[in-house]
């Protein structure tokens, strides 16, 4: 079709600029500017070549992300000559589009700053040929969606890469893409993957909401003779007492592990609605019949039963109940926990007499039946410092003692959704 010609020539004219030797690419937080399609130059203002070659080499080898952004030189030397202007009279439909190229290649420390250069080259191009076909296959007449790239990071051999999706669709809509994504690259087809909330998050890209992500990751595991390690699967948001302006201090530590669990499922790409506040999960308490009006705005606790049903009512996610009678039995539970982690990957909410946790993980052994919890503690009242949190045991490995021996306890274990 018409439509679809003018595209290709706008996207060939588009990969043709990225081809030129007018590209350049600039690297942030440098003087550094490298004209990837000429030979290999750098420059900075009045510094010889050699030098700022130097320089390009101590600062590639100083980071291990670097930022690049995409220039082009509007100007070239060109022969003198007087202009010359047309003028053509017609009927046509304008469409001016943003292109946000946003391409990420792994390199070597071995290889040379050329090569580089010309990976990036390479996915750029491949990049624009990708959005082309997102656009074409989207579009709505002259309706055009904008692109959208997003960074994945898969287990290996597979790696860091990149998919185009178009802005306006929701994900929804896309599992037909996802599917053959996730049949190409051999992922599981029971769980997401790649989907919007999946994409990679680059260490240098703070969080705007100002929620700690995954504390765990921080910490050094306890060495225990014949044990295994048991993790949570993912990313998820720490959520604690004091924080949304809400004083919840004395009373909240349940409503905080439940919002740490809706975290999750959110970050994994499961739903996308956003985390309830406490008033929230009142309402979805009385909504299902399991509390009074005055329920709402009250500071009353909630334990694991309300847990599971306020992920049903707000997420439609299922949870089991595992019931452990005195806390010294929870030192017996290693096979349940550890099949949990392995299988469905979800923070675990465990309440007993007036607390509540979060459960990350277990490092548990078959046969001695030894076993650690890794926990994370919802009453902290402090700030969002990493190092506070994990030094201060706020998150941490905790032995069977740390839990009350005579109180009896409830563990709400969520279930993953089985869909990509």
């Amino acid at each position: 079709s018409y439509v679809k010609q003018t595209l290709g020539k706008a996207f060939e004219s588009v990969r043709s600029a990225v081809r030129s030797p007018s590209l350049v690419f600039g690297v942030q937080n440098s003087p550094v500017f490298l004209w990837p399609n000429r030979s290999l130059q750098a420059t900075r203002s009045e510094t010889l070549c050699v030098c700022v070659c130097v320089c390009v080499c101590v600062f590639l080898l100083a980071q291990s992300i670097i930022n690049v952004d995409l220039l082009t030189e509007v100007t070239e030397p060109v022969l003198c000559s007087a202009p010359m202007l047309f003028r053509q009279e017609g009927k046509h439909h304008f469409v001016k589009m943003k292109l946000p190229a946003d391409c990420v290649v792994s390199a070597h420390m071995d290889e040379t700053i050329g090569d580089v250069c010309t990976h990036l080259v390479e996915a750029l191009c491949t990049q624009l040929t990708n959005m082309e076909e997102v656009v074409l296959r989207h579009r709505s007449g002259t309706s055009l969606p904008i692109p959208e790239p997003f960074h994945f990071l898969l287990p290996e051999p597979v790696g860091l890469i990149t998919a185009v999706y178009p802005a306006g669709v929701p994900d929804t809509q896309l599992e037909p893409v996802r599917k053959e994504l996730h049949r190409r690259l051999e992922l599981p087809d029971d769980r997401s993957c790649m989907r919007r909330a999946n994409a990679y998050h680059f260490p240098d890209e703070p969080y705007r909401d100002g929620y700690l992500r995954s504390p765990h990751l921080a910490l050094n595991h306890p060495s225990l003779e014949g044990t295994k390690l048991y993790l949570v699967q993912g990313i998820y948001s720490y959520h604690h007492y004091m924080q949304d302006r809400m004083d919840d201090n004395g009373w909240g530590c349940a409503y905080r592990s439940l919002q740490t669990i809706c975290s999750w499922f959110q970050q994994q790409g499961y739903v996308e609605r956003v985390v309830p506040s406490h008033k929230e999960i009142q309402q979805a308490l009385v909504d299902v019949g399991d509390k009074p009006a005055s329920f709402v705005g009250s500071r009353q606790w909630i334990g694991s039963i309300e847990v599971q049903a306020v992920l049903s009512h707000l997420l439609g996610i299922t949870s089991k109940i595992l019931f452990v009678s005195q806390g010294s039995d929870l030192a017996t539970k290693g096979r349940e926990l550890a099949n949990h982690f392995s299988t469905e990957g979800t923070p675990i909410m465990i309440g007993g007499g007036v607390l509540a946790h979060t459960i990350l993980g277990v490092m548990w052994s078959e046969t001695s039946g030894e076993i650690k919890f890794l926990v994370l503690d919802p009453h902290y009242t402090g700030g969002e410092d990493l190092q506070v949190i994990t030094d201060k045991g706020w998150c941490g490995w905790k032995g069977p003692d740390f839990w009350d021996q005579r109180a009896y306890y409830n563990l709400c274990l969520p279930q993953r959704p089985r869909a990509i």
